[in-house]
This record gives C-alpha cells, sequence and structure tokens, in this order.
C-alpha cells in the first residue's frame, strides 16, 4: 500500500526539535518534540507518510541539520527564511508546537519562504570568512586602545603615517608611564598574534579556493582582490540563483530602503539584508573604484555634483557595480 503524502515543520534547536506532520487536508497527524537526532526525526515521521517536504526554519545548525538529512535519511528537507516565517505568523502566542505547525502549513500551502541551502564546501569558506572577520575586528580594537591610551597620557606623536614601521619603532621605544607601557606592549604582542593568525586563515582559504573557477573568475576582474572575491563566494556561492542584479544587490545590503507615503516618495538608508561584513567589504570596493576607474569615478561626481552625500553616492556606486558584476558573472556556465 502506497503511503499517503505529508508534509513537515521542524522547529530544530541543539537539544530538541519539534515535529509536525499534516496531510493533504491539513489534519495534524503528529506534533512532538523529539532528540535533535536524524534517527529520532525520521522514526517520528516515517510511519505517518511519505514526506513531500520537510520545511526547517533557517538558524544556527539549521543548514548541517538540513544536508545530513538529505544525505543521510534521503528527506527532501528546505531552509526557510525566518524574516518572512516570522511575518506570517497571527498567533500572538508563540511556542514550538505553533511553529512547528506553521512551517509544516507554509510547506504545505505551497507558500514556503525557502532560501538556498549552501553546499558543504561553501558552508566551510563561510566559516574561514567569518573566522577572519573576527580576528581584523579584534586587531582594529588592540590598535584603538593603544591610541585611546597615548591620548590619555598626551603623548606626542611624530609626523609618521600611523602602524608605519618607523612608527610603530618610534611606539615600541617611546617614553611612557611603566603601566602604560606594560599595557601597550602587551597590545602589541597580541596584534603580531593577531596578525599571524589572520595570514594563516588566508593561507587557509587561497588553499581551500584553489581551482574555484568562480574564485578565479572573480579575482581576474578589476577591481576585486583575494579578500572581496572569497567574500563573494562564500555568501554569494552561485550567481546563477538570483534572478536579476537588483535582487542580487539587494541580498548584499546595497538597494535603498523605500519609505514612502501617499504623495510623498522617499528613500531611508539601505536594507538591513545579507551579512554587514560583505556589505563592509562591497562599499570599501566601491571607495577604490571611485579613484581609479573611469566609468565609476563619472557615476560618483555626477551624483555629488547633485548634492548627494559622499556615503550616499559610494552606496550607489557599490549597487550599481553589483548589478554590473551579476551580469559579468553569468556571461558563463557557473560552477557549483
Amino acid at each position: 500500500m502506497e503511503k499517503i503524502r505529508v508534509w513537515v515543520g521542524l522547529d530544530y534547536h541543539q537539544r530538541r526539535t519539534q515535529v509536525c506532520v499534516v496531510d493533504e487536508q491539513g489534519a495534524v497527524l503528529c506534533n512532538r518534540s523529539v532528540p535533535s537526532q536524524i534517527g529520532e526525526i525520521t522514526r517520528a515521521v516515517g510511519p505517518l507518510g511519505r514526506p513531500a517536504c520537510v520545511a526547517i526554519e533557517s538558524c544556527s545548525g539549521a543548514a548541517q541539520l538540513a544536508h545530513e538529512l538529505i544525505e543521510q535519511a534521503g528527506l527532501p528537507a528546505r531552509l526557510t527564511h525566518p524574516g518572512y516565517v516570522n511575518r506570517m505568523r497571527h498567533n500572538p502566542d508563540k511556542s514550538d508546537l505553533s511553529d512547528a505547525r506553521l512551517l509544516a502549513e507554509l510547506a504545505r500551502s505551497g507558500f514556503l519562504p525557502e532560501v538556498w541551502l549552501a553546499p558543504e564546501p561553501i558552508r566551510d569558506l563561510r566559516c574561514l570568512t567569518q573566522r577572519r572577520v573576527q580576528l581584523v575586528q579584534q586587531r582594529r580594537q588592540a590598535k584603538v586602545r593603544i591610541l585611546a591610551l597615548l591620548r590619555e597620557r598626551r603623548v606626542a606623536e611624530p609626523p609618521l603615517s600611523r602602524w608605519t614601521r618607523a612608527w610603530m619603532a618610534w611606539l615600541i621605544e617611546a617614553d611612557l608611564n611603566p603601566t602604560v607601557r606594560w599595557i601597550i606592549d602587551g597590545l602589541l604582542a597580541d596584534l603580531g598574534g593577531l596578525g599571524e593568525q589572520i595570514r594563516a586563515v588566508e593561507a587557509r582559504l587561497d588553499e581551500q579556493t584553489a581551482g574555484d573557477r568562480v574564485v578565479e573568475r572573480l579575482r581576474s576582474i578589476r577591481g576585486i582582490g583575494p579578500v572581496t572575491a572569497w567574500m563573494l563566494r562564500a555568501d554569494i556561492g552561485r550567481f546563477d540563483r538570483f534572478r536579476t542584479g537588483k535582487q542580487l544587490s539587494r541580498y548584499c545590503g546595497l538597494s535603498p530602503r523605500n519609505a514612502s507615503s501617499g504623495e510623498r516618495v522617499a528613500d531611508a538608508g539601505l536594507v538591513k539584508a545579507g551579512r554587514g561584513a560583505l556589505r563592509t567589504v562591497l562599499i570599501q570596493s566601491a571607495h577604490r573604484l571611485c579613484r581609479y576607474d573611469e566609468r565609476w569615478r563619472r557615476l560618483f561626481e555626477s551624483m555629488r555634483e547633485r548634492g548627494k552625500p559622499t556615503s550616499v553616492a559610494v552606496a550607489a556606486v557599490a549597487n550599481r557595480w553589483v548589478r554590473w558584476l551579476f551580469h559579468r558573472m553569468n556571461e558563463q556556465p557557473a560552477a557549483a
């Protein structure tokens, strides 16, 4: 006898997962908590029917769970966008039971806001780029603390560019209060260690992306260095999963947010989307393009002449450049 089709919603947590199973009529066949193990989840779902879709709200660990359900249990797992799912909730009372049922109902009705499930190599690349971002932030914080100490003690700096070899040599030999000297020496040691770790992560990234056709194509484009290429590959993965360049730009958090009402039409900053580190890298790339690339410099200058602030003009260049990059990267068949 053929099993009936069912739709499954999983409200995943690290230790336990709420499993809700509904049939074609929307009747709840099961809604219970099980340990967050593949065997336990499949035992809860298997006897009730043949899953047409297993919906999991995207969160920490959800991508790995979906990957294991697909590879080990052969279940059609799909990740859902947490923001859109949250907006679809009408019940003011939030619980694991209601969340799992909502996911199952969205899957059954065909309104599931699905997001891309990145393959494991891309998720590994994301881990490495996130680690690099963390180390760079720690290095920046150490530098800020050193400058704050010099400012607090009214130490006169020489007319040198900060953090150059000459400036660092002065800092090491500067006559400072013993306590301040001890703190700064510790921060300098931290800077040295962080620099080594950053170089190690970059070497790992270079090794892991060796032979990656997408990264190679990105690095062949003017204005894209290794860090930008790694970030784009890790966060975007495949450029052909977007329908338009405008959609890609919005995913990167570079599109202006609409704030219109009635006859008033206005923008209100950039949309809150994508990873902040990716947007930062793209904005930094746009600054370089405005200085060194004639095409993008003309766009930047035209916006400045119209009275736009520098930050707005640079963000517009980043937006247009990402949309141009979308078409450039889709000129040839994409790699996985």
